[in-house]
């Protein structure tokens, strides 16, 4: 009963956020006149859609780094596969021509929504229908395929540990980014071209017959979808697998005393944590609508790496703060500082195209030095943690 008491409620909490999220989006067609902040071409929303997918795979690098202890740096590869897989297997197949025209065309002449497409239809609801599955398949399949390389590559590095284990992922992430990149496999990967024409968070916009859009889901999607991702590790964290981790992390010798087979959990740990971040890649690809392989840099694991930190190592909540926070200011709230200002007749110094990331440096160091546990550290957020303490102090008054 106290589980469900605790279930329901935060249930409920996100259902709240994720209408809140769609009504933010689609104020601005329901109320006319308001800022322009509001508009659905605004920073915000550039903000909001960045950050959920960030966010994502900042929680995925938390569940290896800071609930398994597995100093690891290769998300940006595991991203990379999501991002390719998903964009392979949903480009239509009547584009894949034009996308892959430098090679004659693609390996895979097939599509997820083609083939659903045969089933529901392609046009209305069905059209739709069509979409949506095929779309979630492949976002699926983009974990999958991520979280299969994690299994192969995790026996012989998961033998690793510290330094040399991070050494060791942040080399594979770029031996793959240089092997997606190769012209030999333009049939697959479209060499060093990118992949583009697949669903983005745009398809999802609900239009009427005349094309005009009627209700506006491309900030949702991804709010939904790494919803859905963070309560399934959240879950998986206070399962009895989630204390395993916690456990390896706090001692090895103390956790392998207990039982706790140490290589099966580090593999477990490290093949779901890359299984989100090929989603979060997935998602990725979505949001900048194209597949590139040299858009996933060492400097993206590093971004996210330095969310983690920045939120707590070990704390979910603290993630996800940290990521809407270090996108909304690196994206929107310190763009005024590139542009050159007046004061009067008086022109203010520095503020020159760059000068924003100078700033956005110096915030960071402030932070990293102040907190150096983070904003969180190793608590989150439980905004039903109250009512509990108020049912104990009601129960001590009864007694």
């Amino acid at each position: 009963m106290k589980e469900n008491k605790r279930f329901f409620p935060t249930l409920a909490g996100i259902a709240l956020l994720l209408i809140f999220v769609i009504l933010l989006e689609n104020i601005s067609a329901a109320v006319p006149g308001l800022p322009d902040v509001f508009q659905p071409t605004s920073p915000l929303f550039t903000v909001l859609k960045k950050a959920a997918v960030y966010s994502l795979v900042a929680v995925s690098m938390n569940l290896l780094n800071g609930f398994t202890g597995l100093f690891s740096l290769g998300q940006a590869g595991f991203m990379l596969l999501g991002a390719y897989t998903y964009a392979i297997l949903t480009v239509p197949a009547a584009q894949k021509d034009q996308v892959y025209y430098l090679f004659g065309g693609c390996a895979f002449e097939f599509s997820f929504v083609d083939m659903f497409g045969m089933v529901f239809g392609n046009s209305g609801v069905g059209g739709a229908v069509s979409m949506v599955l095929g779309c979630l398949l492949a976002i699926i399949l983009a974990g999958v395929v991520a979280g299969f390389f994690a299994f192969l590559i995790g026996f012989p590095v998961l033998r690793l540990k510290s330094d040399y284990l991070a050494i060791a992922t942040l080399g594979f992430a770029e031996i793959l980014r240089a092997i997606f990149q190769w012209q030999k496999l333009g049939p697959i990967t479209n060499g060093a071209n990118m992949i583009k024409g697949f669903p983005t968070f745009s398809s999802f916009n609900i239009t009427g017959p005349s094309g005009n859009v009627i209700l506006r889901l491309s900030t949702f999607i991804p709010f939904f979808i790494t919803t859905v991702c963070i309560v399934l590790i959240v879950l998986l964290i206070n399962s009895s697998y989630g204390r395993a981790f916690k456990s390896i992390r706090d001692d090895e010798v103390a956790a392998e005393a207990m039982g706790i087979g140490l290589f099966r959990h580090k593999t477990l740990s490290f093949v779901i944590s890359s299984f989100f971040a090929g989603v979060g890649g997935a998602l990725f690809a979505m949001y900048v609508a194209n597949a590139q392989a040299k858009a996933f840099t060492s400097t993206m694991t590093y971004e996210i790496l330095l969310i983690v930190v920045i939120g707590g190592i070990g704390s979910v909540s603290g993630s996800v703060i940290a990521t809407f926070l270090y996108v909304a200011c690196s994206e929107w709230w310190l763009r005024f500082l590139d542009s050159e200002m007046y004061f009067g007749s008086f022109k203010i110094p520095l503020l020159r195209n760059g000068f924003r990331m100078v700033v956005f440096s110096v915030v960071i160091m402030v932070i990293v030095l102040f907190f150096s546990n983070g904003i969180m550290g190793n608590r989150e957020i439980d905004l039903l943690k109250p009512f509990g303490k108020k049912n104990k102090k009601k129960e001590g008054h009864t007694h």
